[in-house]
């Protein structure tokens, strides 16, 4: 009888599958090593987001859009150097989410936008 897998220490997801030695989750994309101890707290790195300068992003902080935006599915374009307050870090391709004066709430990739410092 085969043990069965490892739940994933990201999201404990059970459908957690190995491949070259690694374990990989389908449900959140993480991966780890084979041999790591499942209850180190090592094991899990949070991701960290950065913005287009290479500064920390965090939630509820203030950046600027560094280059116009088509919002899809309308004519509307979020300008450069639109203020948006309060975000929120998120994960997939659009990493943050927030609402933009004037647009509403979006998703936004953190690669066109620069934290502001108080």
């Amino acid at each position: 009888m085969t043990p069965s897998p490892p739940p994933c220490p990201a999201c404990q997801s059970p459908h957690s599958y190995e491949d070259r030695g690694l374990w990989n989750c389908p449900e959140c994309g993480y991966e780890w090593a084979a041999g790591a101890n499942q209850n180190d707290d090592d094991a899990v790195t949070a991701k960290i987001t950065r913005d287009a300068n290479g500064a920390e992003l965090n939630d509820g902080d203030t950046v600027t859009v560094i280059k116009d935006l088509k919002v899809k599915g309308s004519s509307l374009v979020v300008k450069v150097g639109t203020k948006v307050k309060n975000i929120r870090l998120v994960s997939g391709d659009h990493d943050i989410d927030c609402k933009i004066p004037g647009v509403g709430p979006m998703g936004l990739k953190s690669e066109f936008v620069k934290k502001i410092t108080d």
